[in-house]
């Protein structure tokens, strides 16, 4: 049972009295002629139609949103409300509405309500676009004020917020609350909404297909990670959630459609942190006849293409921590740095040097006494360990980090004469990974093997498994043609592009949990 506040009981005793007088504060139609941009941009047309002298035409209007301000003034009442364009100016008096109906919006309207008004565009003395008000209703009363945000109106007209919603948890739990009363927040989501846009868009025209592969599937894979079970009771088997599109995109290769990719969501059953959620957004792409050297000048471009058409600019500033903020520039090319000398430069290690996972280990434990990886591993997360201990966070301006090791990257075609290395790139910004690709291995024997051999590698207690697709391999023994995939988070683009340094921020519901 709901526990009411004090503000609450007296906005339930107000709907009462308005059912009580046969007024329904949640009526089935509401009427909108114009919203409040389009309502401004009217008055303003045909201000500037009209010669000097003359009357300007008169705009009526229909308006409707969400009361954020009033000032009653005894015959006046000044009220502001906001829809999804921006805010808007009502002004009531009693030459129009009478003195009843001033007291009875004073009485029943409270701020969070919605209003329908209709009436005239005009402008105050203080030059504001408002209508002036010839009637109104109730649309739907709000129980509760909104838990932030209260604007007050002064005299001069200009509106003071008070207490804004700030507080990153409850924000995150109650985003409908956030949405409705910071107006940046919004904004971000509308970018993000853009920037999916803007993707699709230079796929579409660069020849690319969008499609949709399995979310539940029989047999997870495409990545190492842990997934989420569920069970298919009619097939009476285990399914995942999945963890990534990349096998079923390549089947489809295989199938002769050349340029494929898939805007959705992947599911990780793993940690969740300022750049991770375990549902998340991914665009994969795979090209036919392509490597990874041609994946690369695609990515650039696609991402200078989101940037120019979503921001009109490919300089962002990034701020990662309080204080530290970064200038980044998306401008093409970007640069290209090889892993190996990456790594020698920032650790002092040669991974070159060091075939064996137990030669990388001393070298590691060697040079810097104070890191200390763990010995069972690969050698492969031993060079991934060195990436995000000593390379990773020197890539602030975005970069192709490039040839990786195989043991890590077992869908890559090796680098040819280094059987030790694959031809993939990760892009960094800010000093965190956006992007992942390869120029992908299409040989079916080489790929069985690698399974296997990963099989082997993993200890019984590994969660992040790379399991062995039977299916795919038989797809791949039909023939595949070359090609070049690749896999970026949306989520990481819109928060550097938006400047949130949080994932929360650009996701409407993150993963949170429970609330006790």
């Amino acid at each position: 049972m709901t526990e009411y506040t004090h503000l609450e009981k007296i906005r339930l005793q107000k709907i009462e009295e308005l059912r009580a007088e046969g007024i329904n504060p949640y009526p089935t139609r509401a009427e909108r002629t114009h919203t409040s941009a389009q309502a401004i941009t009217s008055l303003q047309m045909a201000e500037d139609s009209t010669s000097e002298g003359s009357p300007a035409q008169e705009i009526r209007a229909t308006l409707a949103g969400r009361i954020r301000a009033t000032r009653p003034m005894g015959k006046l009442v000044f009220t502001h409300i906001e829809d999804g364009d921006g805010k808007i100016q009502l002004f009531m008096r009693v030459n129009e509405l009478g003195q009843e109906k001033v007291d009875f919006f004073n009485k029943y309207y409270d701020i969070g309500d919605f209003i329908q008004a209709m009436g005239v565009m005009m402008r105050t003395r203080t030059g504001e676009a408002t209508l002036l008000v010839h009637d109104f209703k109730m649309l739907a009363k709000a129980v509760s004020p909104l838990p932030a945000a209260k604007d007050e109106t002064m005299e001069d007209g200009t509106v003071i917020r008070h207490a804004a919603l700030e507080d990153p948890e409850i924000r995150a739990r109650q985003r409908y609350a956030d949405l409705a009363v910071n107006a940046h927040i919004r904004e971000n989501f509308r970018k993000r909404a853009a920037i999916i846009k803007a993707l699709r868009a230079f796929l579409d025209d660069n020849g690319f297909l969008e499609v949709e592969t399995p979310i539940l599937q029989p047999l997870y894979g495409g990545a190492a990670a842990r997934p989420f079970i569920t069970h298919h009771n009619e097939l009476e088997q285990d399914m995942y959630l999945r963890i990534s599109f990349e096998l079923y995109l390549k089947r489809l290769l295989v199938g002769n459609l050349e340029r494929v990719y898939e805007i959705g969501r992947d599911f990780r059953n793993e940690g969740v942190s300022f750049k991770h959620n375990p549902e998340f957004t991914q665009l994969e792409f795979y090209c036919a006849y392509a490597d990874y050297l041609k994946v690369m000048e695609l990515t650039e471009n696609m991402i200078g293409y989101v940037c120019d058409t979503v921001f009109g600019t490919r300089k962002f500033t990034f701020e990662k921590e309080p204080g530290k903020a970064y200038d980044l520039d998306f401008s093409t090319p970007w640069r290209r740095l090889e892993m190996r000398q990456g790594i020698l430069e920032t650790s002092g290690i040669d991974i070159n040097n060091h075939p064996t996972a137990e030669s990388l280990f001393k070298a590691i434990v060697t040079k810097h006494p104070h890191k200390t990886p763990d010995p069972h591993v690969t050698r492969g997360k031993l060079i991934d360990f060195l990436l995000g201990e000593f390379l990773e966070p020197t890539l602030i301006q975005p970069t192709f980090l490039y040839n990786y090791p195989r043991d890590i990257s077992p869908l890559a075609k090796p680098l040819p004469g280094d059987p030790l290395t694959v031809e993939r790139f990760e892009g960094y910004a800010a000093g965190f990974e956006l992007c992942n690709a390869f120029t992908e291995l299409n040989d079916p024997l080489d790929q069985e093997q690698r399974f296997l051999d990963m099989q082997e590698d993993y200890t019984d207690d590994e969660e992040e498994k790379n399991p062995l697709d039977e299916d795919y391999l038989r797809a791949m023994r039909y023939g595949m043609p070359p090609n070049g995939g690749f896999g970026m988070g949306v989520d990481r683009l819109t928060m550097l592009l938006t400047n949130n340094r949080s994932i929360r921020e650009v996701l409407l519901f993150p993963a949170l949990r429970k609330e006790e």
